[in-house]
């Protein structure tokens, strides 16, 4: 079915191009119409009902003391400044978090935490396993059969261009000789070699759940029933209502190749257990928090860990009517949609909350909040990453800021704020400690167990003094407060201080060498035992710094070339 569909995407766009007279506008609908015919040749059944495994009705009177549930909720793109515990939030703060941000006040709140890397499936990749993918290969973000040649196509035949005063976009860069040697989307995934934090809590007894967006391969060795979950939710396509939906507002870029990609591919579809696609009961959110509360009920007896990895607020901007007209009237729309699909998160895990109050769970449970990455600039939504600079698909702190926040009322003490810079690697050993689960013998952790700051702040030492990311030719490292970047396209290396400059303004490369030499060895060294990459990045995406992706560049505006 791929090749088929590559094969004919080769051919309409080839078409497409000996017809040098015809608008793009028409070649693009072409290219999106063949796209849209592919992806709803697989079906999706009507809605059913999921039976969840139950665990004991009730707990023996014997019964020794149980170690901790464990729920990790991760937000998709979501930007730090959309949470009003770490910034100001959407709209200058007419959009409250309130859920998230007593989350945060009843445990630990990491101020400098950092995702995987800068796209959403290696980040993921780093959160289950604690390992870079230097050494797991798993590198770059696997993408739907198709996309990167029909975006980078959209891109540069419909993409910014010069005005008064303005340059025209650089240009994306696609490597057909690259994605042809690819396997299909569905089997680029985390080796089964690799061992995750699902893997590890079963050792200790765990019954482990996934609900939402996996996106590191599907089948008998990639899928999450195949990585240590003994049962999946899965988001089989990407539309958080249908786009007909009554209850759906929904808010369509037309600056953005991106989201007409995924508007002319995605259904309303989830799989259990990689079963057959069904149309979920409601919004994405509502949905996953539905089920998500199910499994805490099943498993009220038991300790279990609970995957519950959220598809908002990655695009296609998509909200429930209600949740629109409750966020008021903000504009333009789109930041409307963006805002209403805030605040589903924020209820989701305020449900989260109230469930595990409800069963008695919530002195044992430690949750956990983080989002993948940053907020992307190409869904045109000026600071939601404040105050820091770049995007999703840049090594800018806004690319890789997080909020990261841990909250266990048996024993982590509430209110903390810690300035420690900590990173998504960390969360495999801290989950695997909290649980008393072994981590895996003659397994590289690259990440350390964050109990000790939080149990013990004055004493404990500093989780990292180094911290890498790479992508491609393009790497970083944090050095204490120092920060490195370089890149090839363009050639280019940036250094700053992020204890006198954290939202990096002031590039000191040029005046300061000896700290640049220094921090170049130490990316020198992470790179000289790398893993090759499982899966070649196929796509070089040119991406503004400092700019979202419907405002003009202008003569001097900084970007960066993403690999993927």
């Amino acid at each position: 079915m791929r090749k088929i569909f590559l094969t004919g995407l080769a051919i309409v766009i080839g078409a497409c191009a000996a017809l040098g007279g015809l608008a793009w506008l028409g070649r693009e609908k072409l290219v999106l119409a063949w796209a849209r015919q592919n992806a709803l040749a697989h079906k999706v059944a009507p809605n059913h009902l999921v039976e969840w495994a139950a665990g004991p009705q009730q707990l023996p009177a014997d019964a020794p003391a149980r170690p901790p549930n464990i729920i990790f909720i991760l937000a998709d793109d979501l930007g730090i400044n959309d949470i009003t515990a770490y910034g100001g939030g959407l709209a200058e703060g007419r959009v409250p978090t309130p859920h998230i941000d007593a989350l945060a006040r009843s445990g630990a709140s990491f101020r400098q935490a950092y995702s995987g890397t800068s796209s959403c499936a290696p980040s993921r990749a780093m959160i289950m396993t604690g390992r870079y993918p230097t050494r797991t290969g798993f590198e770059f973000t696997p993408t739907p059969d198709g996309m990167g040649r029909a975006v980078t196509m959209i891109a540069n035949s419909n993409g910014r261009k010069a005005g008064d005063g303005t340059i025209p976009s650089p240009k994306a860069i696609y490597h057909r000789d690259v994605a042809d040697r690819l396997p299909p989307f569905a089997l680029q995934g985390l080796p089964g070699s690799e061992v995750t934090i699902a893997e590890v809590l079963r050792t200790a007894g765990y019954h482990n759940v996934h609900i939402g967006k996996w996106h590191t391969g599907l089948g008998p060795e990639f899928g999450p029933n195949a990585q240590g979950f003994d049962e999946a939710l899965i988001m089989a396509s990407g539309l958080h209502l249908r786009a007909d939906d009554p209850n759906a507002v929904n808010a369509k870029l037309d600056f953005d190749p991106i989201d007409k990609f995924l508007w002319a591919v995605f259904q309303h579809a989830a799989s259990f257990n990689e079963g057959p696609w069904f149309e979920p009961k409601g919004y994405l959110a509502d949905y996953y928090t539905d089920e998500a509360i199910k499994v805490i009920h099943a498993n009220r007896n038991r300790p279990f860990f609970l995957n519950l990895a959220h598809w908002g607020v990655h695009s296609p901007l998509q909200a429930t009517r209600a949740d629109y007209e409750a966020v008021g009237d903000i504009q333009p729309h789109r930041l409307r949609v963006y805002a209403a699909m805030v605040r589903a998160l924020d209820r989701s895990v305020g449900r989260i909350l109230e469930a595990l109050k409800a069963e008695g769970l919530d002195q044992n449970t430690l949750i956990v909040f983080s989002s993948d990455n940053g907020a992307p600039g190409y869904v045109g939504l000026s600071g939601v990453n404040a105050p820091y600079r770049g995007w999703k698909l840049t090594l800018f702190e806004g690319g890789i800021r997080v909020p990261l926040m841990l909250s266990w009322p048996g024993r982590i003490a509430p209110g903390q704020d810690i300035s420690a810079p900590v990173a998504h690697i960390d969360l495999m050993p801290t989950l695997a400690a909290a649980g008393k689960a072994a981590l895996p013998a003659n397994v590289a952790i690259d990440g350390v167990n964050l109990l000790p700051i939080m149990l013990d702040p004055a004493h404990a030492a500093r989780p990292h003094e180094t911290l890498f990311w790479q992508s491609g030719p393009y790497r970083v490292v944090r050095h204490g407060d120092w920060k490195l970047q370089i890149t090839t396209r363009p050639k280019r290396a940036w250094l700053f201080d992020l204890a006198q400059d954290p939202t990096e303004q002031h590039d000191l490369a040029a005046s300061n060498p000896a700290k640049l030499a220094q921090l170049q060895a130490l990316l020198d060294a992470h790179g000289a035992g790398a893993r090759a990459p499982l899966y070649p990045f196929t796509v070089e995406a040119p991406i503004a710094i400092d700019k979202t992706l419907d405002q003009p560049l202008q003569p001097g505006d900084e970007f960066v070339y993403w690999p993927n």
